[in-house]
């Protein structure tokens, strides 16, 4: 369900919707739908916001709504990171913890080196996206 509220909200005319457009829409319960945009909000795919002069919420998912939840991620491997260097010193080199702990160390700053390069990456590949996108709508809107 989260990922056809998602999908709803990206596809929408201007990336907003309430959760009645989104029941109306998806043909959900209301509960379904607000299980689903919580579970986005905890992963910061979407985002709440209010209709000025109303109390309605509008929920909101952004272009780049996966590159911001990476990089949020990206910084809680390294909060892990250093949590477990901590403890690894107390873990005493030769035991079982100590092995345990030493493996989700080099597994997690493995994954943060990736990220980084992922990251990097992204940045040239979504700047040669935005030209060809520009591009393919000038042509259609000449």
């Amino acid at each position: 369900m989260a990922a056809r509220v998602f999908a709803a909200i990206l596809s929408s005319v201007d990336g907003r919707m309430t959760a009645a457009e989104l029941s109306d829409q998806l043909q959900a319960s209301p509960a379904a739908v607000s299980g689903a945009v919580n579970y986005l909000l905890q992963l910061r795919l979407a985002t709440r916001e209010r209709e000025p002069g109303s109390r309605r919420d509008v929920y909101v998912v952004q272009d780049d709504a996966w590159y911001q939840t990476m990089m949020s991620e990206d910084a809680s491997l390294v909060r892990w990171s250093e949590s477990l260097r901590k403890v690894l010193d107390a873990s005493g080199q030769g035991t079982d913890a100590h092995h345990r702990i030493r493996v989700s160390l080099a597994f997690i700053d493995f994954i943060s080196e990736e990220v980084k390069g992922l990251t990097e990456r992204w940045v040239k590949r979504k700047a040669e996206l935005d030209a060809e996108i520009a591009a393919e709508y000038t042509a259609l809107n000449p």
